[in-house]
């Protein structure tokens, strides 16, 4: 059955109470999720993100008219588009077969997420294998933030001059790894090769990580009280007061003393950074939307709770340094920014509506979803028109144009698949 025929569907979307999640009614995530589902807001449960998606770990459900072969019920989306291939778009199908290439997601952050890293296609292809309860799936989760408010993460490592000033000036670090590896990264010049400043990293990074819990207790113990002092005398640098902050919610975690060896980003409003694979990140605080390949593979290794892979995590990295690039979006209309990171998977629109005002989602060749994060409008295709406010997720089947209208004033969020991928697709058909 072709996507013509389906036009666009309401989904109910899950929600996850991780313990990092804001509490109660001060996440968005519980306010979308109490407006998606009609369901009460706990005040002491932790809401921690909105899924938007097909994965098996979390579906988003869409309720099957009887004339389309269901009963009327909640059925998975996954199951759905199985049965309804066509709304994915030949390219897409061609690509990546009956399934949804991108989970869409809104995440309300209070404490720090594990120092973390998603493997690629192999690896993740080897621990689901090897693993099947801790890595779900075979698939690799390159991912992109968009903050919605200030948001803070540690992502990627800092330069190798950096990495020398912190062994300079954090003596707890050189105490845990010892001299002889510190002496390894201070010997590192300018003139040597990329290999060898990643090389000095990665085993610098992985004796810091693998140090036994009784020795990085009674250092980070030192470092506390050292930090402590010099507040009283002197100003602490950014990453020594996010240091504190850390040490307060996960006391005596080695993620405290690796912080200071990834960058400290904080974005404001309408930034995004984008993960590839391998790459070590943590989310800090703050609220943002969220997209990735469709995965749920995380390899941690610091602050949590959670299972931790050090050896894993360790030897999968890039070892690459230097700042992220930070994605401002490109201007796509009037009220609309469109954020495009390296990823065939997905992209993500920002569209600030004001009341009274409309704007046009061209047809595109792949999926989307949507998400209304505040207001009320409607949406419309050439054949429906549907009412949307807070809290409210379509999914709109491939080649559907959609017009959006406020009657409020709108935040929309769109994911849908990377319109570089349809481009590149065109041009290697035409050769």
């Amino acid at each position: 059955m072709g996507a013509e025929n389906h036009g666009i569907v309401r989904l109910k979307c899950c929600v996850k109470n991780y313990d990092w999640g804001k509490v109660g009614k001060e996440s968005s995530v519980a306010w979308l999720h109490a407006k998606n589902s009609g369901e009460a807001i706990k005040d002491e449960d932790p809401y921690a993100e909105f899924w938007m998606g097909s994965h098996d770990s979390g579906s988003s459900y869409v309720v099957v008219p009887v004339a389309d072969g269901g009963s009327g019920d909640f059925v998975g989306l996954k199951e759905w588009i199985e049965r309804n291939p066509a709304v994915l778009g030949d390219e897409v199908l061609r690509k990546w077969g009956p399934n949804l290439p991108f989970l869409f997601k809104v995440l309300s952050v209070a404490k720090a997420l594990s120092i973390q890293a998603h493997p690629d296609k192999d690896l993740a292809a080897l621990l689901h294998k090897q693993q099947p309860g801790v890595y779900k799936d075979d698939n690799h989760k390159p991912e992109m933030a968009l903050a919605v408010t200030r948001f803070e993460a540690l992502c990627g490592f800092v330069e190798i001059e950096e990495v020398k000033r912190v062994l300079h000036n954090v003596p707890e670090i050189v105490e845990v790894v010892g001299s002889g590896c510190a002496d390894q990264v201070l010997h590192v010049s300018k003139q040597d090769d990329e290999k060898k400043s990643k090389g000095a990293l990665q085993t610098l990074f992985t004796e810091v990580m693998s140090v036994n819990k009784s020795t990085i207790s009674d250092v980070i113990s030192k470092l506390i009280s050292r930090l402590s002092r010099k507040r009283e005398v002197a100003e602490l640098t950014e990453t020594e007061q996010l240091v504190l902050k850390l040490e307060k919610q996960y006391p005596g975690d080695i993620g405290v003393l690796a912080a200071f060896l990834l960058n400290y980003v904080k974005l404001n409003p309408g930034e995004a950074l984008y993960l590839g694979a391998n790459e070590p990140h943590a989310y800090i605080y703050g609220e943002c939307i969220e997209c990735m390949a469709t995965s749920d593979n995380v390899v941690r290794a610091g602050l949590t709770p959670k299972h931790r892979d050090v050896q894993t995590l360790c030897s999968m990295l890039t070892y690459k340094q230097g700042s992220p690039e930070i994605l401002s979006g490109v201007v796509s209309n009037p009220f609309t920014r469109k954020y495009i990171p390296p990823f065939d998977e997905f992209e993500v629109d920002q569209c600030i509506l004001p009341q009274e005002k409309s704007t046009v989602f061209s047809a595109v060749p792949g999926p989307s979803i949507f998400v209304a994060m505040a207001g009320a409008g409607t949406f419309c295709t050439s054949s429906t028109e549907e009412c949307i406010t807070e809290g409210d997720v379509f999914f709109v089947p491939a080649n559907t144009e959609i017009t959006a209208a406020s009657t409020s004033g709108m935040n929309l969020y769109r994911a849908g698949v990377n319109s570089q991928f349809f481009e590149l697709s065109d041009f290697a058909a035409s050769k």
